[in-house]
């Protein structure tokens, strides 16, 4: 399922041993532009710290429920590694969460979670990868909401500003960004896959893309309340020329097989 990020804060965290919190925001690295926290709000339960949520921890979402589901207890969740919440997610406290739980480090390995295209809960398999060397690369986390209102340029011009991102329940990874064009073509959303970014310059908060203005004023209409099937999917990377996702997810698991 795909799942708009701003749709999912204020939703209740459920652990093993009952509700704990809110989700708030997410954290995504813009190499694989893959989620690799949900930062939860744990109100006066966890005073000063920043609880991070890996999605090896979440189970389910339940969009008429308003609830995300949690494969950890509450006691596990306040033993993990402490993150006060003025400091930065450093390859050390991630090296530490990861470890806690036992769960393989993403950052190892050539796909969206290291040896894997997908995420492998089997713990048993998951010690026997951690123990094993691996091309290790440097995570550059983003804020979801920070994310958010950053300037995205064509090759032709401003084209408008992110608002939201749009998720994949199945490996977490960020299938869209959600622009509005703003006065440049006012009333209008459009949808651009992180594949097609060229470069993103971080001081000057922009974007950058291939398309042309014309390009993303023919590509097919976005809407909030239309529910994204495969089949709009595959008609906006046939606009752009592009190769679907998922079958590039499918060829990927396929190699791990």
């Amino acid at each position: 399922m795909l799942l708009n990020a701003l749709s999912l804060s204020g939703f209740t965290l459920s652990s093993l041993d009952g509700d704990f919190g809110k989700a708030k925001e997410f954290y995504f690295d813009d190499r694989h532009w893959t989620i690799r926290y949900l930062i939860a709000d744990t109100g006066h339960w966890l005073p000063g710290r920043r609880v991070l949520l890996s999605p090896y921890a979440l189970l389910s979402v339940d969009m008429e429920g308003h609830r995300i589901t949690v494969d950890l207890t509450k006691k596990q969740i306040e033993g993990s590694p402490d993150l006060l919440t003025d400091k930065p997610v450093t390859r050390q406290f991630e090296e530490d969460y990861y470890k806690y739980y036992a769960w393989p480090n993403y950052w190892n390995g050539p796909f969206l979670w290291g040896d894997y295209p997908i995420i492998d809960r089997n713990r048993d398999r998951s010690g026997n990868l951690a123990d094993a060397p691996k091309r290790t690369w440097d995570p550059h986390l983003c804020s979801s909401r920070d994310f958010n209102g950053i300037h995205i340029h064509s090759s032709d011009g401003n084209v408008g500003h992110v608002i939201d991102i749009i998720i994949d329940e199945d490996d977490w990874a960020i299938r869209y960004l959600i622009i509005d064009t703003g006065s440049w073509w006012p009333g209008r959303k459009v949808l651009i896959a992180p594949a097609w970014i060229k470069r993103i310059d971080w001081d000057a908060s922009t974007v950058f893309i291939a398309m042309t203005r014309d390009a993303i004023k023919r590509s097919p209409e976005y809407c909030d309340d239309v529910r994204l099937t495969r089949d709009y999917e595959a008609t906006l990377h046939s606009h752009y020329d592009q190769n679907g996702y998922w079958a590039e997810s499918h060829e990927a698991q396929s190699k791990t097989n």
